[in-house]
């Protein structure tokens, strides 16, 4: 190497020994580096133009040099490791080998190396390395240019880009997405929505136009699913069909076709008899509901509240009414309990009887009931009429009554009756009704008619 001997120095260490030399440690260092421009000075040829009295070497420079280069000196990677120690002269011969000396780096990345790491860095982190591809085992100079295979190697497996799971050589990965690849989409044949291809199979056993085999075997090989019902209950010519009277009776079963037709041109008058006997029936059905629609609807609580609108114009109307009787006014039959005595209230504006053209008369009559067989007779509740004041402070007229056992009103009534029932013919004066209190608001009063059978006397 072409080391001088003043970069030696700056590093070099000296074993402790006893010289025979009596001068001191400081005055040999000084005497390197005054004369290290003579020790290590290249040699040249002697001419009568070069020689001065100057250049001539004294001896006892040269013995002294001598005694310094014989010194023991440790090697200048003492620190990094080195054990070699020796003459100073021999400290160059040894570098030439020492494992701890830096070296250019051989693949001239330009890098400084010790021996001992030489190896690796040239395999494994130089920078101009020879890298070798692990997948198609090729070589590449320098770490860029390895980076740049590694992300376009064709042998390299890769994971499907799909998330599909599969690792595949990168070359493969094209043709892996269109043929292979679990998640791409696929078009059904059927209906022509896409599926991934992992769920297709399972979209095939409810696709609405996947062909089916028809069950009866007719003609039409193959119906999509969705008309597959369709096909059945109106187009099949294998299916046994009912006659569109079957709902009226008729039990006619047949082939579609000319003899379904056949039958229904002969069985034409069969037809209209079954028709008009449902007719009857649903007649007879509808009455039943009717009756028990209504009933669902009576009240059924004993206390009947009766709104009467329009009052003056009624009023008016029965003055003028030309018969002797008023114009009676009918309530909404109830019954005095659930399985009870069934009643009814009537009210005459312009007054009845007694009554008539001076007081509004209110009468309660019994109607036949659907349980008057297991009641008890004759009727003894007692019944009360209020007339309600709809002021703020209201104070209502209340008229009450218990029946008489002995009148024949009270007994069982027949299936028509056309009795007037009990009541009060003066229940109240027109003059109270229309200018005393507030009976009448807008147009309307409010009359309750209650049964209890709680009471035997009147209240």
């Amino acid at each position: 190497m072409g080391r001088s001997l003043a970069l030696w120095t700056k590093t070099l260490s000296f074993p402790s020994r006893n010289s025979p030399n009596k001068s001191s440690k400081h005055s040999i260092t000084t005497s390197i580096n005054t004369s290290s421009c003579t020790i290590f000075a290249p040699a040249t040829t002697p001419t009568k133009d070069n020689i001065t009295p100057a250049s001539t070497p004294d001896v006892s420079d040269c013995e002294k040099d001598k005694d310094i280069m014989g010194s023991v000196v440790y090697c200048i990677h003492h620190k990094e490791g080195c054990k070699w120690s020796d003459q100073l002269r021999r400290l160059k011969g040894h570098l030439q080998t020492c494992k701890y000396d830096a070296l250019p780096c051989t693949n001239h990345c330009g890098a400084q190396i010790a021996r001992i790491l030489m190896d690796d860095h040239v395999r494994y982190t130089c920078i101009e390395r020879v890298i070798k591809c692990e997948y198609c085992n090729g070589e590449m100079k320098g770490e860029a240019a390895g980076e740049e295979h590694s992300r376009t190697c064709p042998v390299e497996p890769i994971h499907c880009e799909a998330k599909c799971g599969v690792k595949i050589p990168r070359r493969m990965l094209a043709k892996h997405k269109v043929t292979e690849c679990s998640k791409r989409l696929l078009p059904c044949r059927h209906c022509g929505r896409q599926f991934v291809a992992d769920t297709i199979n399972s979209h095939t056993t409810s696709c609405p136009r996947f062909p089916l085999t028809c069950p009866n075997r007719c003609e039409i090989v193959t119906v999509a699913r969705e008309d597959l019902e369709h096909h059945i209950k109106h187009a099949c010519h294998s299916m046994l069909t009912s006659c569109s009277f079957k709902d009226v009776g008729c039990r006619f079963k047949s082939l579609r076709g000319k003899q379904m037709d056949t039958h229904m041109e002969e069985a034409s008058q069969q037809h209209l008899t079954l028709m008009c006997s449902m007719v009857t029936k649903q007649q007879q059905q509808i009455v039943s509901m009717k009756k028990v629609i209504n009933n669902l609807a009576v009240n059924q609580s004993g206390t009947l509240i009766w709104k009467i609108s329009d009052v003056l114009e009624k009023l008016e109307e029965g003055r003028h009414k030309l018969c002797g009787d008023g114009l009676e006014l009918i309530s909404s039959p109830f019954y005095t309990s659930q399985f009870g005595y069934k009643l009814q209230a009537s009210v005459f504006l312009n007054g009845n009887g007694s009554g008539e053209n001076t007081h509004v008369s209110v009468y309660i009559k019994i109607l036949p009931g659907e349980f008057d067989a297991l009641l008890k007779w004759s009727f003894s509740h007692s019944v009360a009429f209020t007339l309600f004041d709809q002021s703020e402070k209201p104070c209502n007229i209340v008229e009450s009554f218990v029946p008489d056992p002995s009148w024949e009103n009270f007994q069982r009534p027949s299936t028509q009756p056309d009795s007037l029932g009990f009541g009060f013919p003066k229940f109240v004066s027109h003059e109270t009704l229309l200018k005393k209190r507030q009976f009448i608001k807008d147009d309307t009063i409010f009359l309750r008619i209650k049964v209890d059978p709680s009471k035997i006397v009147a209240v």
